[in-house]
């Protein structure tokens, strides 16, 4: 064999373990750029609605502002505007900012 066939040889055996490292470091660090945070908000989000009250102002992911009703085991009546009541699904509610009215 050739100098040549055997270094690349060499590299192409020792590069596999290198590359399955590399796979590896990268999964880790997507993991705690990107999921980590997406379920510390998704948490934040659950304790949110499970603790809903009447007088709670929210915002639907429609971006429709309320004052919530009433309390359901999943559902939430959300008064949006002089006595209209509508009733939504609890996933689909958000804190409202704090500077809308």
């Amino acid at each position: 064999m050739t100098n040549l066939a055997i270094l690349l040889q060499a590299q192409g055996q020792g590069g596999m373990g290198g590359g399955l490292i590399w796979i590896i470091l990268i999964f880790v660090v997507m993991w705690f750029l990107m999921m980590r945070p997406q379920r510390k908000k998704e948490k934040e989000e659950r304790k949110f609605r499970e603790a809903l009250q009447k007088g709670d102002r929210v915002i639907f992911s429609g971006g429709i502002y309320g004052k919530v009703h009433e309390v359901g085991s999943t559902t939430v009546d959300v008064e949006v505007s002089g006595g209209v009541i509508l009733t939504v699904e609890k996933n689909m509610i958000q804190p409202a900012p704090e500077d809308k009215k």
